[in-house]
């Protein structure tokens, strides 16, 4: 894929015009991917609630899939990254259009430095090192024949979950236990010849009550749901099985979720804490500041505050 298409860049960042132009009348992109049902099956597209969103705002719009080399970047005044789902399967190509929209120099949410340090799953030792709880793991470097007992060192757990760094969806995610590592080691092996992985403790808490999700727009909670898995599953994912509810969470929940976004998710339109509670902590699994479906199909109040939001952003 071609994403280095310059489309008269230098005359556009010269041209004083231009600027004034797209501040004065701004045309925005509503950031999404080609769809091919992997990972939007069986939702609402909110892509389309963005849009409408925007059209009641009065906003001129397009969705455009970040991979299509047929878009002039430059022509958008702002770029709100809504639905990048595939940004994991053609990480570096991403990685490269990142690039090309920062030379650009335009507005961009949430934030592209933001998204680039949260597009690696590292990002949960960074957080855990800080004090926060956090189900972060042990990095497997690509290439590197695991250790099962250096593992265990730091994991107190009778079941691993083996995730690649750079994943969504679950892809590539395996439950291990670890009486049973014999039996999988080779298959990790083949999966870090590719790239490198995290193994995580498994969350029993997660089979048993689900993931709480607990949405964010411009720092302020919005609304909150419990994924639960299907029965005998461990993944959250509604295209795995998995339910989805409503819930009005406690301190327990929205104080540290709270925190968490204050401190590593300042200056972001949206962001979504995902965790559980384990002996009544609240344990942070993902910090969701890329690409997160948001749930604004579920609440009344959940469209209406994300309209909000995007209002303060795009026209304050």
């Amino acid at each position: 894929m071609d994403f280095l298409r310059s489309g008269g860049l230098e005359s556009w960042r010269s041209s004083s015009f231009a600027a004034k132009f797209t501040l004065m009348n701004p045309h925005i992109a509503i950031v999404s991917y080609f769809s091919i049902g992997a990972y939007d099956a069986n939702t609402i597209d909110e892509d389309q609630l963005l849009s409408q969103v925007l059209k009641k705002l009065g906003l001129s719009h397009q969705i455009v899939a970040w991979s299509d080399p047929e878009v002039n970047w430059s022509n958008f005044s702002h770029l709100l990254i809504k639905s990048v789902w595939d940004y994991f399967d053609y990480y570096p190509e991403f990685l490269a259009w990142m690039d090309q929209i920062q030379a650009l120099r335009l507005p961009v949410l949430n934030d592209l430095d933001l998204i680039r340090w949260n597009s690696d799953k590292r990002y949960l030792m960074e957080i855990e090192s800080k004090g926060f709880p956090t189900i972060a793991g042990v990095l497997l470097e690509k290439g590197s024949k695991p250790d099962v007992g250096r593992i265990m060192q730091k994991i107190k757990t009778d079941t691993l979950v083996i995730k690649p760094v750079v994943s969504g969806g679950a892809k590539n995610t395996l439950k291990i236990p670890v009486n049973r590592w014999a039996d999988f080691e080779n298959q990790v092996i083949q999966l870090l010849k590719q790239e490198e992985f995290l193994a995580q403790p498994f969350v029993k808490e997660v089979a048993e009550v689900g993931e709480y999700s607990l949405l964010f727009f411009n720092g302020a909670f919005s609304h909150a749901v419990l994924k639960t898995p299907a029965k005998e599953d461990f993944r959250v994912q509604h295209y795995f099985g998995g339910t989805i509810q409503v819930v009005h969470p406690g301190p327990d929940l929205l104080n540290p979720a709270q925190k968490l976004i204050d401190e590593f998710g300042k200056n972001t339109l949206y962001g979504r804490v995902d965790g559980v509670l384990i002996e009544g902590v609240f344990h942070l699994m993902e910090l969701e500041l890329i690409e997160p479906y948001l749930f604004l199909g579920l609440t009344k109040d959940a469209l209406s505050n994300y309209k909000k939001a995007v209002r303060e952003r795009l026209l304050s």
